[in-house]
């Protein structure tokens, strides 16, 4: 009998409720977190969408204050590390001066993410919402919120244009488009959602946030996210369709419904036509300064934008024809074929006290060697911070002498020697039996 592959603690089902003694201490721009290698800033980058003014201020306090490195999250926001004792006032003057702290009461709480492709596909591509829209008019109200504040570091608001890529993150609230002018909201992992007018639905995803504040606290439990409700205090969708109704808002239940799934973006664009959509892979998610605004000044020769993906990849719409040349000789992927496809890693060593190795450091030792179709996620302690969401993937944990290896349908291998890593990771990753579902 096969052994299971293990989930992280964030992703683990639950047969009991999450009941807290304390309140949410994720990160955010203006709390700092204390981590062994100096201070960390969490830039929450509602929709990943930046303006090169922005991205380039992001540089410059990377530079001023930190390492010299920007972090790209899971949640499409941009983490600062190594900075200074004292820096706080500084950082958040230079980040509120761009316009990234529009609400500072609420911004850790403005983790939105939406399709990064979304109104790329050209006049030729299907007729779908624009879901950056949706979030960049969800993150105003969000904002204006007073209430809104209250929620956690951790809840999630996913604006999906229909071909459910951010919808397959575990989204807390999922607004995906529908044809017609129409949108689907749902209240976690849901089976039903209700259906109402495009145009509503950032009103909506409002709707339910405090429909969730409200249940969580009749709880008591200080729940962060809609999956740790307990059941007797589970959201329902009537409910939500009740709370619609009083808000003004037409909405009628959906029933179950088939959730549609869409790869992540692949690495793309060298080569391209003159006018290209690029879709730039850093490994491992970390850019130096110097990388990002060179990303910086290409987006600035086409769109203005830089569009900041889930999946630790970075979206620009129509750069320039010398754009992917000048990208990959930064050290940056554009190549679908990269090894670096699909292989992320937490921060590890020296920069968490809690990991075991430098996760990141193995990662690139063997990563030509350990290509393969399924995702990898290196993690230095059983927390898997950053680790994949909504597919099967394999699953990597130092244990102080190797790492302990699980990878879907396969038995779990307790104590892989770094000697054996490359040959057991590319095994892993190319099991026929999961690759061809």
């Amino acid at each position: 009998m096969l052994a299971a592959m293990p989930q992280p603690p964030s992703a683990a089902s639950r047969d009991e409720p999450v009941i807290r003694e304390r309140g949410d201490a994720c990160p955010g721009a203006l709390r700092l977190h204390a981590a062994d290698d100096g201070f960390l800033a969490r830039v929450r980058v509602p929709g990943g969408l930046l303006t090169v003014r922005q991205a380039s201020v992001l540089a410059l306090a990377a530079d001023r204050f930190g390492d010299g490195h920007l972090e790209l999250t899971s949640r499409g926001n941009v983490q600062l590390r190594g900075l200074a004792e004292g820096c706080g006032a500084g950082l958040a003057e230079l980040l509120d001066g761009a316009g990234l702290l529009p609400a500072p009461s609420h911004e850790r709480v403005r983790n939105i993410v939406a399709t990064p492709l979304s109104g790329l596909d050209g006049p030729d591509g299907p007729d779908r919402p624009d879901a950056l829209a949706w979030a960049l008019e969800f993150d105003r109200q969000l904002c204006a919120s007073p209430w809104a504040a209250a929620l956690s570091g951790r809840f999630l608001f996913a604006f999906d244009d229909g071909r459910g890529d951010v919808a397959a993150l575990g989204p807390d609230v999922t607004v995906l488009g529908r044809p017609d002018g129409r949108a689907l909201v749902r209240l976690g992992r849901a089976a039903d959602a209700v259906e109402l007018a495009g145009p509503d639905a950032p009103r909506a995803a409002l709707t339910a946030a405090r429909y969730f504040l409200d249940a969580a606290a009749e709880a008591g439990t200080q729940a962060w996210r809609v999956s740790e409700l307990p059941a007797e205090h589970a959201l329902r969708t009537t409910e939500f369709g009740r709370r619609l109704d009083a808000a003004g808002i037409a909405a009628t239940p959906a029933g179950p419904v088939d959730w549609p799934y869409a790869a992540p973006p692949k690495p793309s664009g060298a080569g391209g036509p003159d006018r290209a959509t690029l879709c730039v892979l850093p490994p491992l998610g970390r850019l130096g300064s110097a990388q990002w605004r060179v990303l910086t000044q290409v987006a600035d020769e086409g769109s203005g934008e830089l569009r900041v993906t889930p999946w630790r990849s970075v979206i620009l719409p129509a750069a320039g024809a010398h754009g992917a040349a000048r990208i990959e000789d930064a050290g940056l992927v554009l190549a679908p074929d990269s090894p670096w496809e699909s292989v992320t890693a937490c921060t590890g060593r020296p920069g968490c006290a809690k990991s075991r190795a430098d996760v990141r450091a193995d990662a690139r030792a063997v990563a030509d060697r350990a290509r393969g179709p399924l995702p990898v996620h290196w993690s230095g302690c059983e927390r898997r911070c950053g680790h994949p969401r909504g597919t099967a993937w394999v699953d990597l944990v130092a244990t102080g002498s190797g790492y302990r290896l699980a990878a879907p349908g396969r038995p779990v291998r307790d104590d892989v020697r770094p000697s054996e890593l490359a040959a057991a990771l590319a095994d892993a990753r190319t099991d026929p039996d999961v690759v061809k579902k």
